[in-house]
């Protein structure tokens, strides 16, 4: 499987300012995050909010690009001296936003949002946007009468379809779906997440999956990435997860996550303490201060991603074998 997308230690440092007289603090957002996504997958990227998700999603569509290290996406690599060819690369990554209320300009036609890509992208005639807008309203379950109306005509799953027939109209290869489905409800999201397993099948593409809700990326994904404080912590191949999570972070996540069998009984795993501040991490493993597995090592040195059979995974107790007293 050729791999579209590489992070290379990529990190995410924002400036936050105290005054006039004081030197500003660096909030690292996200910091040295490597992996790969293979053409065709479904990469996953789950964790509690603040862990770094969104802020890699904007680093992944050219929002912004990274403080340090380095990120190369379908063969060409951005770094923050380096922007690489963004016009390329906007064509090739496109993104769908969790809020579907938020994410349409309530003052322009359904037509006018979905053609708004091809007018900065492209030399294409009026009449050839209008008609790869009608073909994409189709691609994603609409019909051509949607055209021309405004998007408060909508429920919430049918501004999602605009939303993504705007994400497909440049013919992406890869589409980072930041939490795409949490704002809607129940039956909608299912819908909505076929309507993506379709396209992915049908256009071959790419997915980039950002959520908090295990139980939709059971179903989604192909490999899932475990973020804990800007940092991933477990890659792995879906099924590998969930049967066998190695870091115990992994293990609190799934163990909180609710069972749809009223016979499945599970341990609820209960982290103490809060999150660390991404201003002042704590030093060594980031996780120690709530690790139920933590020693004087974790609370040292910073533990690498490593391989542990099928699993990526960043901890010592692993490593150690540790792990079962989990």
């Amino acid at each position: 499987m050729r791999a579209i997308v590489t992070a290379n230690n990529v990190s995410q440092i924002y400036e936050m300012r105290r005054g006039l007289f004081h030197k500003a603090l660096g909030l690292k957002a996200v910091k040295d995050a490597s992996f790969v996504v293979g053409e065709g997958e479904t990469l996953a990227i789950v964790g509690e909010s603040g862990c770094g998700k969104s802020t890699l999603a904007r680093m992944l569509t050219m929002i912004e690009t990274p403080a340090e290290g380095a990120l190369t996406i379908d063969g060409v690599t951005i770094t923050g001296d380096n922007p690489g060819d963004m016009k390329k690369l906007r064509s090739t990554v496109q993104i769908v936003f969790q809020n579907p209320y938020g994410a349409l300009n309530p003052r322009q036609k359904v037509g006018a949002i979905i053609e708004e890509p091809l007018k900065i992208n492209t030399r294409l005639s009026a009449a050839e946007r209008r008609q790869k807008a009608e073909t994409a309203l189709a691609e994603v379950g609409l019909r051509p009468e949607h055209y021309g109306r405004y998007p408060h005509m909508f429920s919430g799953g049918q501004r999602q379809r605009i939303a993504i027939a705007r994400a497909i109209i440049l013919e992406p290869k890869i589409l980072v779906l930041d939490e795409p489905v949490s704002a809607l409800d129940v039956s909608i999201q299912a819908q909505i997440l076929n309507l993506l397993a379709d396209l992915q099948e049908r256009l071959g593409l790419t997915y980039i999956f950002i959520s908090h809700d295990l139980s939709v990326v059971k179903h989604v994904a192909t490999r899932v990435m475990v973020m804990y404080l800007g940092r991933p912590v477990e890659i792995a191949p879906v099924a590998a997860l969930y049967a066998d999570p190695r870091h115990p972070y992994t293990r609190a996540l799934l163990s909180a996550t609710p069972a749809t069998d009223p016979a499945a009984k599970g341990r609820r795993i209960r982290l103490t303490g809060e999150l660390p501040s991404p201003i002042n991490p704590p030093a060594g493993c980031s996780f120690n201060p709530r690790c139920p597995l933590a020693d004087d090592r974790c609370r040292a040195e910073r533990p690498e991603l490593s391989d542990d059979g099928p699993t990526r995974v960043a901890c010592f107790a692993v490593e150690e074998g540790r792990s079962a007293a989990a």
